[in-house]
């Protein structure tokens, strides 16, 4: 059974826990730290959407579209479906010659209620340029740019997001070149936005963020992508997420020293350049806001150089106060103690 993780504190007793593991890896796949099962396959979600980026920028076509810092930040985003994101998306698609029409992802109102509230107000509905994973499709579909070599691109890319597609080919291919895991023979199911998601252990998941954040392992083709996305990432943290998540609040404050990407289910990943370091995270309950967030904060607590202001910012988020809606403090969400001996 996996270890405790988080604690639900309401005053001062534990009245929920959140069970979990941690793997934290070099480049060359040397384990630094661990709690519970790291040797499980677990579907990792929206939490690789950087390596599923690479193909994007290795094979020339986001050079060869002129893509920018904030478009390439949103092929590896979760966003909460704001204006400015789903503009974004819909300049990617022009630059590919393509509209919305051609996106797969499927349509959902945006995550963040004001934006939602905003686009009912103008007698708006939501279009898949608000699907939290509208960045990613739309690198997908430039990277079907650079793919097709000739005419009916229209045509070329319908199905995309189907295992055989020639796109899922190239991202499958570059996921299983990061993770070093055989996907031929992993469990395979269909994530939310329709494309192939393949259960991976959170072993090669944190090897794979590893070489993400130090290009160890990688060919030079995906190590000059990761170099070049984890770059954007760090110069518009707010299209990875949107306003007041997680993500986006982090890389604001730490720059390059962190890239992190959280997924359904309880799943976060994150590079951390400077220590050379990879990190993979699953709740077994699945939960995301009140569990996983809580055990990142407190691995970057532990693993990342932070001055007094920032370890400040940190602990906020490792130890979340909670309120009720008449603001009084009725509790924490606090990283357990075995999560805080992890470095030790």
């Amino acid at each position: 059974m996996n270890p405790v993780l988080v604690n639900v504190m309401r005053g001062e007793a534990v009245e929920s826990t959140h069970c979990g593991a941690v793997a934290i890896l070099d480049a060359d796949g040397a384990l630094v730290a661990s709690l519970g099962d790291i040797e499980r396959p677990i579907f990792p979600r929206s939490a690789v959407k950087v390596l599923q980026a690479l193909p994007l920028v290795a094979s020339g076509a986001a050079d060869r579209l002129g893509l920018s810092d904030d478009e390439l930040a949103l092929a590896c985003a979760s966003h909460n479906g704001e204006a400015r994101h789903a503009q974004t998306a819909a300049t990617m698609l022009a630059k590919a010659g393509l509209d919305a029409t051609a996106l797969e992802c499927g349509t959902h109102w945006p995550y963040l209620d004001t934006a939602s509230r905003a686009l009912a107000a103008q007698g708006r509905e939501p279009s898949a340029l608000n699907n939290n994973c509208s960045g990613k499709h739309a690198g997908f579909l430039c990277l079907a740019c650079a793919l097709h070599g000739g005419v009916g691109l229209q045509q070329y890319v319908s199905g995309y997001v189907k295992p055989e597609h020639p796109v899922m080919r190239e991202v499958t291919a570059a996921l299983q070149a990061t993770t070093g895991y055989d996907l031929v023979s992993a469990p395979r199911g269909t994530d939310g936005c329709s494309i192939p998601t393949y259960a991976v252990p959170l072993r090669h998941l944190a090897h794979a963020f590893a070489r993400v954040g130090t290009g160890v392992g990688l060919s030079d083709g995906h190590a000059r992508a990761a170099r070049r996305l984890r770059a954007a990432v760090a110069k518009a943290p707010f299209m990875v997420a949107g306003t007041g998540r997680f993500d986006t609040r982090v890389m604001e404050r730490l720059g390059e020293r962190v890239f992190c990407k959280v997924g359904a289910e309880g799943v976060f990943c994150a590079a951390l350049p400077d220590r050379g370091l990879g990190v993979a995270i699953k709740i077994d309950d699945g939960n995301n806001s009140r569990a996983c967030e809580v055990v990142m904060a407190a691995v970057i607590e532990a693993f990342v150089a932070l001055d007094d202001a920032q370890t400040s910012f940190m602990r906020t988020l490792s130890e979340l106060q909670l309120s009720n809606w008449n603001g009084i403090a009725v509790g924490q969400l606090a990283a357990a103690p075995v999560l805080r001996s992890l470095a030790q």
